[in-house]
């Protein structure tokens, strides 16, 4: 029986890329963008994907009427969150004092890069746009086959910083070290792009289809 996921199309998100990024990485894969509460309910396995600002991520998702069975969702089954939607899982952001929806404890902060230079002598430039290394500060099924230190890519102003440790798999260096995955239980989120990310980004993504929490 195919593996049904649902790309949680709320207005805001690079939907297309992700449904075509992991209709590559698993092709015996029943992927769909949905916009029905339904339609999430139904779904094996929920994507959260986001971009823009999140005050306006958690706005749409809020008026779109999603918002209760992405939460639903995440209590029940495989669910990532990707750049925004890793951001929206945490309980506050700094980006425009707003509210997640709390379902990791920690906050959201912007880069405070000023006067920090790189080891070329240019200035750190916000927001974090390209390709940098993430390593993987615990295993996770996730990482399967993804090497460590390897490279992924950015476009984001805003990281998370989780109260818990423990919730942190992954780590990027820019500037300072800083947490760009995360995972408890059922969970897992990305600040950085899979779909943009060539063959480890696919493979994470082949890895989430096939994840068993």
């Amino acid at each position: 029986m195919k593996t049904s996921i649902a790309i949680v199309d709320y207005g805001m998100g690079n939907l297309r890329s992700v449904a075509q990024a992991l209709k590559k990485a698993e092709p015996a894969a029943d992927v769909a963008i949905v916009d029905t509460p339904a339609a999430i309910r139904a779904a094996d396995r929920v994507v959260l994907p986001g971009q823009g600002a999140m005050p306006d991520c958690m706005r749409c998702l809020g008026e779109s009427g999603l918002q209760d069975a992405v939460l639903e969702a995440s209590r029940t089954k495989p669910l990532l969150g990707v750049c925004v939607g890793e951001q929206m899982l945490f309980d506050w952001s700094a980006e425009g004092d707003t509210k997640g929806l709390g379902l990791l404890p920690g906050k959201v902060v912007r880069f405070d890069l000023a006067g920090q230079l790189q080891d070329d002598g240019s200035r750190f430039k916000v927001p974090q746009m390209g390709w940098n290394r993430v390593r993987q500060s615990q295993p996770h099924p996730l990482w399967d086959g993804v090497p460590d230190d390897a490279y992924f890519y950015f476009v984001h102003s805003y990281y998370v910083t989780p109260d818990n440790p423990a919730h942190t798999v992954g780590e990027t260096a820019y500037g300072a070290p800083f947490t760009s995955a995360v995972a408890r239980d059922n969970l897992f989120a990305t600040q950085f792009h899979p779909e943009k990310s060539a063959e480890v980004g696919l493979r994470l993504y082949r890895n989430f289809v096939h994840w068993k929490p």
